[in-house]
């Protein structure tokens, strides 16, 4: 009967979910070209909130839980657990004051409504995982702007996502590029909580009446700790607050 029900609910989530792509596309790029960097967030932000308040549709919430104070004067490596491409749209969306971007794979960058153009000019930056040659200078790159501006940036050190909601080992290299690049900034753990369930039938219909959670970790500073030490301690604390 679960089933049986998310097939129209599904059609009614994707149709609100796509509008909203199709329509902020073009209010994206009247916000940058027209009044510049600080408009085109705002338009992000607001489209992201709407696209995070879409899985109401299915019944489905998204709750943010945070008991610590995050620097909003200081660049941030926002590390979290990977569940669904539906863990996006939150974190610009809680984390608007902290500017978050993403290290996103090349295929994104083109053809998506409004997600390809903001990934191209918003401040994310787009690799190819397969080709080192190309990754590594674009986040070391990408690391100095975060820095430079006291931006975020949001990485998924599993690689890929889980599609069952069981963490992957960590990869290492991106954020040994982010902490060599942001010596001043801080770490903020992020552990994503039944995203994967929106998935649970795969693309079509979607999972419905599931509770999302978002929960932080205590913000450490990226000089206090040797780089494979940091790791090890964030990797443990994500992990550790995913359920079973």
């Amino acid at each position: 009967m679960r089933k049986i029900l998310a097939y129209p609910l599904t059609v009614i989530y994707l149709l609100a979910f796509g509008l909203l792509l199709v329509i902020f596309h073009p209010i994206q790029w009247f916000c940058l070209k027209v009044f510049g960097y600080k408009a085109h967030k705002t338009s992000v932000v607001i489209l992201n909130g709407g696209l995070t308040r879409c899985l109401l549709l299915l019944g489905t919430t998204v709750k943010f839980k945070n008991d610590f104070d995050i620097p909003e004067d200081k660049p941030l490596v926002i590390v979290a657990n990977h569940q669904s491409m539906y863990d996006i749209p939150p974190i610009i969306w809680y984390f608007s004051k902290n500017h978050p971007k993403f290290i996103s794979k090349k295929e994104l960058g083109k053809g998506i409504p409004s997600v390809s153009f903001n990934l191209k000019h918003g401040g994310s930056v787009l690799i190819d995982r397969k080709d080192s040659r190309q990754s590594v200078p674009a986040i070391l790159e990408f690391g100095s702007y975060i820095n430079k501006n006291n931006f975020s940036a949001v990485i998924f050190p599993e690689g890929t996502r889980s599609r069952n909601g069981q963490p992957k080992p960590f990869q290492k290299t991106g954020l040994k590029l982010l902490f060599k690049k942001i010596p001043e900034g801080y770490v903020v753990p992020l552990t994503i909580n039944n995203s994967w369930k929106n998935l649970e039938y795969g693309k079509f219909p979607m999972g419905i009446g599931h509770k999302v959670t978002l929960t932080t970790g205590k913000p450490l500073a990226i000089k206090d700790y040797d780089t494979e030490t940091l790791i090890t301690m964030v990797e443990e604390e994500v992990k550790s607050k995913i359920e079973a």
